[in-house]
């Protein structure tokens, strides 16, 4: 599934997830090393332990985050 961003400096995130697993994740735009960081760190994790951990990071005075978008887009391949 691919999630479209808003608020961020990555642009869209590429996402699967099975079983309320999640088993890929990979980031268009944005801060290389961290996003590349993140996705791994969550592939293989439940995706409600993920969206717990993430949900509500901002970035500066953004009101959103690459992380906080990134529990967005794994509630909605979650629901698909």
């Amino acid at each position: 599934m691919v999630y479209k961003t808003k608020g961020t400096c990555s642009t869209k995130i590429d996402i699967e997830v099975e079983g309320g697993i999640i088993k890929s994740v990979a980031f268009t735009g944005g801060c290389n090393g961290n996003l590349k960081g993140i996705s791994k760190l969550v592939e293989g994790m439940k995706g409600e332990d993920a969206i717990a951990k993430l949900r509500g990071i901002k970035c500066g005075f953004k009101d959103t985050s690459c992380p906080d978008q990134l529990s967005y887009a794994i509630e909605q391949a979650m629901n698909q």
